[in-house]
């Protein structure tokens, strides 16, 4: 940090009760330890590390600590595939069986059981827009709430497990299964944006870690940031954890589950990287697409992302198949790989209309907020995210502490 808070209109003080709010849920045992990187205008004016990040071993946080991003790799991908679609790639409402011909006869679930689904034909073509979007009818397994979601648990696919297969036999699989509504009809967390994933693969005919590695994460001087840490950095690596039943930590996954190949390429949940790192993605969505010098995005194409994409223009609680999301519903629309804050009143937490954030399943978040020119990014390793309310707690903190 260069600058002092107040020439950029914070308060010091107030930034203070940041760690207070997330200090807290270390001190409790309920998270391991926490980093926050807290930046206005581009310049960092806030930058905490707390606790472990190995709660056994008691290794500390540190800035260059190496985290599961888990779905904070969406927008990633989602800036990958809008590089193509600025080079004439595709159309958004080009159907997405034109570049994946297992998905050209989609079928929708029609009633049954998992056992014995009953299927009719889908009222149209899934597009590309619709898994940029959440609106292609997709699903995760780990949601629980429909037989669809048994099927896809049935077949390894979007649950906690790491999949044995590769990204184009996951995608096959997918499509082989019902959709969970009709393309456009409704908004659903899933595995859409595996699918984009796997669309920037057929249209630049490289690796999904390649194309991310040498068209986003190394121009923007993200060298962190990877499917796979290095086996050298093993001890900047943590453990995942998850809530015991009588309230403390238990290791979900070693830390050395950071350094295994990975076969599946998930676009939707598959990076792992630093807090640092992240923040630098954050200042190039912030700056319009352009981080020292490297562009990858025009200006218009990132505002037209962090806008909302819903069906005329409605919010994800009224368009919403599934209770869990990585944001909250009410107020919140959804743009191309971002939720949007659309009605800062209805989500009832301070923030800015037209900020833009999404998280990962292990408690990290990030936001922009092009209002008040603010980036946050918190990293943890708590799974699952909606263990406790830190993420709404984190954006009153930051916020309570703006002054002009």
């Amino acid at each position: 940090m260069t600058t002092r808070p107040e020439d950029l209109g914070l308060s010091t003080e107030r930034l203070t009760r940041i760690d207070d709010a997330t200090h807290a849920y270390v001190d409790a045992g309920k998270l391991p330890g926490v980093q926050t990187m807290v930046s206005r205008r581009g310049q960092l004016v806030h930058h905490d590390c707390y606790g472990a990040t190995d709660v056994e071993t008691g290794r500390g946080v540190d800035a260059d600590t190496i985290y599961r991003i888990y779905s904070m790799t969406k927008p990633i991908t989602s800036v990958a595939l809008m590089m193509l679609h600025e080079q004439g790639r595709f159309l958004l409402e080009n159907p997405i069986h034109r570049f994946l011909p297992e998905f050209a006869e989609s079928q929708v679930w029609d009633g049954g059981t998992a056992e014995a689904p009953q299927t009719r034909p889908a009222t149209r073509a899934v597009t590309v827009h619709d898994v940029l979007t959440h609106l292609s009818g997709l699903t995760y397994g780990f949601h629980f709430q429909h037989p669809v979601d048994q099927l896809y648990r049935a077949a390894d696919l979007g649950n906690f497990t790491e999949p044995t297969y590769d990204l184009a036999e996951g995608i096959r699989r997918l499509a082989s299964l019902p959709l969970l509504f009709d393309p456009g009809t409704r908004w659903n967390y899933s595995m859409s944006t595996d699918v984009c994933g796997r669309l920037i693969e057929v249209m630049s005919g490289q690796p999904l870690d390649q194309f991310l590695r040498e068209q986003v994460l190394e121009p923007l001087g993200m060298h962190d940031t990877a499917f796979t840490a290095p086996e050298a950095d093993l001890d900047r690596c943590c453990p995942l954890y998850i809530r015991g039943s009588d309230g403390t930590l238990q290791t979900f996954a070693p830390a050395r589950s950071m350094v295994r190949p990975k076969p599946f390429l998930s676009g939707g949940g598959g990076l792992v990287g630093t807090a640092p790192d992240y923040l630098r993605f954050c200042h190039f969505l912030l700056n319009g697409g352009e981080l020292d010098g490297a562009r990858l995005l025009g200006p218009r194409t990132v505002a037209y992302m962090s806008r909302n994409h819903l069906p005329g223009g409605r919010l994800l609680n009224e368009l919403g198949q599934s209770t869990f999301s990585e944001t909250a519903m009410d107020g919140s629309g959804f743009g191309l790989g971002f939720s949007t804050v659309e009605d800062a009143a209805a989500m009832q937490n301070l923030a800015s209309e037209g900020e833009f954030s999404w998280g990962g399943a292990a408690s990290t978040a990030f936001w922009v907020d092009p209002v008040e020119q603010i980036c946050v990014v918190f990293m943890t390793q708590l799974l699952p995210s909606d263990t406790y309310p830190i993420r709404r707690q984190l954006r009153t903190a930051v916020n309570q502490a703006i002054l002009a």
